[in-house]
């Protein structure tokens, strides 16, 4: 067996190290871009990490404007007020999206190339300028990830994927995700589990390291996330959340996720449904759709969040854990009707990148009619 397997140069779990981060950084990094939004600043969560910054005598600016699915307008914003800033390098803090947002302006910071020009797999040219990530969610894992996932002009969710947007450094703080809503906590925590468990199936790239990264962190996660949810300030639970969130990240990073988030996108871009309440609505009626052809290994997960080796239990332990953290399950609950199904059914069956992974082919009948199963 042959295969490669990537990840960032650096990771470092500390609770409380954004409050260290002028230490940890590069000295390359004088000037500063912050990418954040306005509700991580509302929080109380950047205090730590910008006083830390500028004792080490950097000269910071922060962008605050990161929305939810970042719209492409946005990241062409943050990447001209950098550059009006002069800013020799990134810091992304906060959930995906700020993340995200924070890749791609540092990919496009000294770059000839537009936004437009980097959509898809492997468009970026050229070096970035340097980069340091801070999740202040359990989630998505962006900040071990080659991804960017963004909203263009025309409301389609559009995947960006090149090894440039690793990350120099990711910093990986659970104190930073102790203010999280329970909602926010539930989210994000089913988005990481999802990573797992589609890295675990992926049919083109999946391999023993992807495998062991997926089992371990879904293990984690299942593990601890209805504590986090229902203890909020419970560090040891929020530790393990942060550690799965990423590893797992590191897992879907090299074996890629599949038609959960394929068919998730679409909720986002057209209905902005937080991104872990889209694939959680999606997880149960694909799990049962792949489960023809990814039983067995199905059946391997069964233990490790805690019921017997059968496809069948695992999943009904997924729906159990989504529907206790009090996750919307009904596409209703999220403002779709049945005239919205079509146009989803088209965007996610047409989702080559994403969809190629899937351990069962997915058509567009096949998609409409996943949706409905959970209208």
């Amino acid at each position: 067996m042959g295969f490669s397997f990537k990840t960032p140069p650096a990771v470092i779990f500390e609770s409380g190290g954004a409050s260290r981060i002028g230490q940890l950084i590069d000295d390359r990094m004088t000037r500063p871009v912050f990418v954040t939004d306005k509700g991580v600043i509302s929080a109380g969560l950047v205090g730590g990490a910008l006083e830390s910054l500028r004792e080490s005598g950097r000269e910071v600016l922060v962008f605050e404007d990161v929305a939810a699915d970042p719209p492409a307008q946005i990241i062409r914003d943050a990447v001209r007020m950098a550059r009006e800033h002069g800013a020799d390098g990134v810091i992304g803090f906060g959930g995906g999206s700020s993340l995200d947002t924070a890749k791609l302006v540092a990919v496009l910071l000294n770059s000839d190339q537009s936004l437009e020009d980097v959509y898809g797999v492997d468009k970026v040219t050229g070096p970035r300028a340097p980069l340091v990530l801070l999740p202040t969610t359990s989630g998505t894992g962006s900040e071990v990830t080659n991804i960017s996932v963004v909203t263009s002009d025309d409301m389609r969710k559009i995947g960006i994927v090149a090894d440039q947007l690793f990350a120099d450094l990711a910093i990986v703080d659970a104190r930073l995700t102790l203010t999280a809503p329970r909602g926010v906590t539930a989210a994000t925590g089913i988005d990481a589990m999802v990573h797992a468990i589609e890295a675990y199936t992926s049919r083109l790239r999946r391999n023993p390291v992807s495998c062991a990264l997926a089992r371990e962190a879904l293990g984690l996660l299942s593990n601890n996330i209805l504590q986090a949810c229902n203890r909020p300030d419970d560090l040891s639970a929020r530790e393990a959340m942060s550690i799965g969130a990423t590893i797992a990240g590191q897992a879907f990073t090299n074996a890629p996720v599949a038609a959960v988030h394929a068919m998730a996108y679409p909720l986002g871009a057209l209905f902005h449904v937080p991104h872990g309440v889209s694939n959680a609505l999606m997880l149960s009626p694909v799990l049962r759709f792949n489960a023809k052809v990814a039983a067995d290994q199905y059946a391997e997960l069964g233990p490790v969040v805690g019921v017997k080796a059968d496809a069948s239990a695992f999943i009904d332990r997924m729906v159990e854990l989504c529907e206790a953290s009090g996750t919307p399950l009904r596409l209703t609950e999220v403002g779709v009707n049945h005239n919205d199904l079509p146009r989803m059914a088209q965007d996610a069956s047409a989702n080559e990148r994403l969809m190629q992974n899937n351990p069962r082919p997915v058509t567009y009948d096949d998609a409409l009619k996943l949706y409905s199963e959970v209208l």
